[in-house]
């Protein structure tokens, strides 16, 4: 309350000394609600006024003189006199000691409570000057890192390093209470929430923190690759775990084995999940964070990049009222959205449609989503059965991984459910045979199976840097790519600019395996043929392959030759 009445105050006092309009107060307000920063550096931040004019508004308003920190040097004696952790919490940085006086620069000179703070800290009369947040921040920040320096400075003064050997613990002795006070303190506070943000503006789909013997590297993925962003410094290291511990809910005291939880940040107008693990390491305990942004999500099959024949296949099967189908791929090859696309397709008011998942990675309106828990016997078999008393019309599993979910799902979808599903398998037909191979009766599968679509992702060219490219012959033939197909196409690849960090790819595109089931197929399953010949009958009858739907995209100028070759298997 006491923050929002001095946002209140700055703004009345800059619309009143013609600095800004009343517009671009309530803009700027706004803003600094959104993003819980405060209304001084948004003012300055969205250039509505210059930060030193500001600082002498303000300097008239409290009579107090006003500092231009660029032109003093703070002896490191009177920095010692407030420690960093209070220096960030107040901004305040103290300048210089007079008798019992100490002059300290603040950001907001009419903070009573910091000033009784810094009173019975440092135990001198305090005398406030003014100062712009932005700068008294910028040199917070170099001041409190010099000190450092300078305390090892006088260690190394003290101690010849031939003569000391450090070996590092198996277990790194951190009291809480010590860690505490480091998680609480500006820098780390500030690290968190600009890497969260800055990963979720980047389309990173996963931020990996890892620790090292001499270092921490972060690193993001991004549009499948991992690329290193930045190295932190080896002493937040225990506070940057704790923070993201502490945020995520999980246990800050607990280092010697792995933990789940979640994060919520709302960025601007939009909520973005991040789904937290932990690992215990030998330097520590590796950090990764699913981003799960619903923002950049998309339930818009139609948008996926599904060949027209494919994608009538694949709407017939999903729109028909029983019957199983199942989705396949790798990890990461984009199964969940596709199934969660589907599911948005056929998510009216007249069906029940039911979720087993492991872990429930988006919300959706509208469908009951059961968290699987194999700890307390909550299993997807476990699951399934219990929807089956529950008057369903449609049931996602999460992953068919053995015979007893595979049994429940087919039977399921023989008594008049449409079952949707995962599995992990590399291509359509070798589906049917792995099903089979869990001790599923051919027969069953035959009658019960829709279709199965096999997928994987690319990454697509960047548009702003796209050329064309040739390649030689040795790699073709090596590649297995036919003559036709090379003389009749015109290949593409990214150059790399600012636009997609040098790389040359900007976002992904799906490639579709689509195997619908046809008489003579579910024939040859209760045969118990084979996945050659299973492929053999789905092609003739106008399936694509992976690698054939791969082709059809580098013809479009979509992706690159090598993104198809290094993710599908040559069609022989």
């Amino acid at each position: 309350m006491a923050t929002n009445l001095a946002q209140d105050r700055l703004g009345d006092l800059c619309v009143r000394e013609g600095l800004i309009s009343q517009e671009q107060l309530q803009k700027a307000l706004a803003d600094a609600r959104t993003n819980n920063s405060r209304l001084g550096v948004v003012l300055v931040k969205l250039g509505f006024v210059e930060e030193d004019e500001l600082t002498r508004a303000l300097a008239r308003q409290y009579q107090v003189p006003a500092v231009d920190l660029d032109r003093v040097k703070v002896d490191p004696k009177i920095l010692k006199l407030i420690s960093g952790e209070v220096a960030f919490k107040h901004l305040v940085l103290p300048l210089r000691r007079m008798g019992r006086t100490l002059t300290v620069a603040m950001a907001n000179p009419s903070d009573l409570s910091a000033i009784d703070d810094l009173k019975f800290i440092t135990r001198y009369e305090i005398e406030p000057v003014v100062v712009g947040e932005y700068t008294l921040r910028r040199h917070l920040e170099n001041y409190y890192d010099a000190v450092d320096d300078q305390m090892a400075e006088i260690l190394s003064d003290f101690i010849d390093a031939d003569d000391v050997e450090y070996v590092e613990d198996e277990e790194e002795e951190v009291s809480v209470a010590a860690l505490q006070e480091q998680i609480d303190a500006a820098p780390v506070v500030k690290f968190i929430n600009g890497l969260l943000t800055d990963a979720v503006l980047k389309g990173a789909s996963d931020i990996h923190i890892e620790p090292y013997e001499k270092e921490i590297r972060v690193r993001y993925r991004i549009d499948g690759s991992l690329q290193e962003i930045m190295k932190p410094p080896m002493k937040m290291k225990a506070a940057l775990t704790s923070r993201i511990k502490i945020l995520a809910d999980l246990n800050i005291a607990e280092r010697r084995v792995p933990q789940d939880g979640r994060i919520k940040l709302r960025l601007k107008k939009r909520v973005v999940d991040f789904r937290v693990s932990t690992l215990p390491v030998i330097f520590g305990e590796k950090i990764v964070l699913r981003i799960l942004d619903k923002g950049n999500l998309t339930f818009e099959l139609e948008k996926f990049g599904f060949e027209p024949k494919a994608e009538r296949d694949f709407m017939d099967a999903i729109m028909k009222p029983y019957g199983m189908v199942l989705v396949t791929g790798p990890t990461g090859s984009g199964k969940t959205t596709t199934l969660y696309s589907a599911l948005s397709k056929v998510n009216t008011e007249e069906v029940n449609i039911m979720t087993a998942e492991d872990p429930v990675e988006y919300n959706l309106h509208g469908i009951n989503q059961v968290l699987v828990r194999n700890e307390i016997g909550m299993t997807f078999a476990a699951a399934l059965r219990a929807f089956l008393r529950q008057d369903p019309n449609i049931i996602m599993v999460g992953e068919v991984r053995d015979l007893e979910t595979g049994g429940i799902a087919i039977k399921a979808a023989l008594t008049g459910h449409l079952v949707l599903s995962t599995l992990h398998t590399n291509d359509a037909p070798s589906t049917v045979t792995r099903l089979m191979d869990m001790g599923l009766e051919p027969f069953n599968v035959a009658a019960a199976l829709n279709l199965v679509t096999a997928q994987r992702l690319v990454r697509r060219i960047c548009n702003r840097c796209k050329a064309e490219t040739t390649y030689p012959d040795e790699y073709l033939e090596a590649a297995s790519i036919p003559r036709d197909y090379v003389e009749r196409t015109t290949f593409y690849k990214g150059t790399g600019c600012d636009e997609c960090n040098g790389s040359g790819y900007k976002g992904r595109q799906g490639l579709y395996e689509v195997m619908a089931m046809s008489t003579p197929l579910r024939k040859m399953i209760m045969q118990e043929v084979g996945t050659d010949e299973l492929r053999d009958q789905a092609i003739s009858e106008g399936m694509l392959t992976l690698r054939v739907d791969g082709l059809k995209k580098v013809e479009r100028g979509i992706t690159t030759l090598e993104e198809i070759v290094k993710e599908t298997a040559a069609t022989t």
